[in-house]
């Protein structure tokens, strides 16, 4: 099977090919935003909007009167229109919002380019790149396939990425015979049905005491900087513990990532059938005492790397319900026994007498309804 894999990895350009990235983003950003002021004025004027073609055409113009686009790569210019083209096509089909003006205060500035007659290729211990020509970078893996598109990417740390994607060949993984049920929680992340339960790591909690200290250098480094009347672009101290509070933000980013990664692909290589709930996790989020652990466990985000990785190795994914009352039926007898509170954490069945683990509970339940849908399906 045919698959788009992305790999990701750390590059270390020189000051020079840093100035071009700088460049090629700070273009990229310009066209981006002049052709949606003009696809903006067009629609309000006639009610229709512009097209990918027209703004190509009108880009060879522009570049002729700006020398200093022809610096940077040709093709990055070209994807910022067709992510403008892009996303106002996905505007009107209603899909999100009108895309907005970029800005280079944002926190990840980043531009894509494509692979074009080999200009994007791994040699040795070094990646090459359009205008920018051999970087040096930290090879963790072999890219397999091939190369479609490259994005380059300076995060807020300072530090700067590559994102390859790569067209690859996956083969399925054999099959185990085995079912799964997934009950997701906050005191521990997954509940398993065979009665496994999985830690919550709380990586954003184990970093808050060292966060909200960073956090305060800052914010009083912005005043300061206010009150001496610099701008906070230029202010070096106010620069330097932004980068500092970034890294660790990224720290604890690529933690809960590792993890995440790591657990799916355990259940998807152990599991042929994975049963989850399909849990309205933005409704979560609006409960403020519990919106800070949630967005921590990041659970969208787990279940994203399951379906994905059982789409490419042949495995099979059932979303239940989130209405399903998984924790008050009894997955012994079937017994629905009303409404249990959060608090009670264990029961006892008062048809068959079987003492419960809520959540362990919980997840057979999810199992079980799962299969049941797969077999009426």
């Amino acid at each position: 099977m045919l698959v788009n894999k992305a790999y990701k990895f750390r590059i270390y350009p020189t000051k020079e090919q840093e100035i071009l990235i700088a460049k090629t983003i700070g273009c990229s950003r310009y066209v981006f935003n002049h052709f949606l002021n003009q696809w903006n004025n067009t629609y309000k004027a006639t009610g229709k909007g512009l097209t990918y073609h027209t703004c190509s055409a009108e880009l060879t113009q522009l570049k002729k009167e700006l020398e200093w686009l022809k610096e940077v790569d040709s093709i990055a210019l070209q994807s910022s229109l067709k992510n403008l083209a892009d996303s106002y096509l996905r505007y009107f089909k209603k899909q999100n919002k009108a895309p907005r003006f970029k800005s280079k205060k944002n926190q990840v500035q980043s531009y894509t380019t494509k692979e074009t007659n080999n200009n994007i290729a791994i040699v040795d211990n070094k990646i090459k790149l359009p205008k920018l020509g051999l970087v040096r970078f930290a090879k963790s893996r072999n890219v397999h396939g091939r190369i479609i598109r490259a994005t380059v990417r300076r995060n807020p740390s300072g530090k700067f990425f590559v994102s390859i994607l790569a067209e690859t060949e996956v083969q399925p993984l054999e099959k185990t015979e085995s079912s799964i049920g997934i009950d997701l929680g906050i005191t521990d992340f997954a509940i398993l049905s065979d009665g496994k339960k999985i830690d919550n790591n709380k990586f954003t909690s184990k970093m808050e005491k060292k966060l909200k200290r960073e956090q305060r250098k800052l914010s009083r480094r912005a005043l300061l900087a206010k009150k001496k009347g610099i701008d906070l672009l230029d202010a070096k101290n106010y620069q330097k513990q932004r980068r500092k509070v970034a890294r660790l933000y990224e720290k604890v980013a690529n933690q809960r990532d590792d993890f995440l990664n790591k657990l799916s692909t355990e259940i998807i290589k152990n599991h042929d059938i994975v049963c989850i709930e399909d849990l309205n996790t933005k409704g979560m989020l609006r409960n403020h005492k519990l919106a800070k652990s949630i967005s921590d466990v990041s659970w969208s985000a787990f279940v994203t790397k399951l379906e994905y990785k059982a789409t490419w190795y042949g495995k099979t994914i059932v979303k239940i319900s989130r209405w399903f009352p998984s924790s008050q039926i009894c997955s012994d007898c079937g017994h629905q026994d009303g409404k249990k509170s959060l608090e009670i954490r264990d029961w006892t069945c008062p048809v068959c007498r079987q003492h419960h683990d809520r959540d362990i509970n919980a997840s057979k339940n999810i199992l079980a309804e799962g299969l049941k849908m797969l077999a009426s399906a």
